[in-house]
């Protein structure tokens, strides 16, 4: 049994592809781009392309993306390639695909220049917190102080 793919109407599309880059650069994404593929003879409206660091950055910022969108706007991808320990995740929501990175990959396959006659509309950064209020893998996470103050230095018997 086949999916049923659902389309929206293209500037539906474009509000929802911002939502996703937004949702992106929360986990952290680098070198992020919204390529509008309206104009030529493609298989879909737009590219979503953005990098991480590692796969484990990679695979938060694809599963972000899923989330706040199915949150927000009610929508799921109609297909999703690549596993946790991918280097390169594609999620396809039909009316625009995301592709998420590790950098040295993205630059291997260079989509920016194989669909070079696309319009880039920019993606403002975020302002985030500073980087250590981040958990290794790039997520966002609750400052604790408690956590991160280290108790030895206080220690008087090295019996204790």
């Amino acid at each position: 049994m086949q999916k049923k793919i659902e389309q929206t109407n293209t500037e539906d599309s474009l509000e929802i592809v911002k939502s996703a880059a937004v949702s992106a650069q929360e986990r952290r994404a680098e070198n992020t781009r919204i390529l509008d593929l309206r104009q030529l003879d493609a298989f879909t409206n737009f590219f979503l392309i953005c990098s991480g660091n590692s796969d484990r950055q990679v695979e938060s910022i694809s599963e972000k993306i899923v989330e706040d969108l199915r949150e927000s706007w009610g929508t799921k991808p109609w297909r999703r390639e690549g596993d946790k320990k991918s280097d390169w995740i594609l999620i396809d929501y039909v009316d625009f695909v995301v592709h998420v990175f590790l950098e040295d990959v993205r630059q291997f396959y260079n989509l920016e220049r194989l669909w070079s006659e696309a319009k880039q509309i920019d993606v403002p950064e975020l302002e985030l917190p500073p980087d250590h209020l981040l958990h290794e893998d790039g997520v966002d996470g609750d400052f604790d102080e408690l956590a991160d103050y280290n108790f030895d230095d206080f220690l008087v018997d090295d019996d204790f």
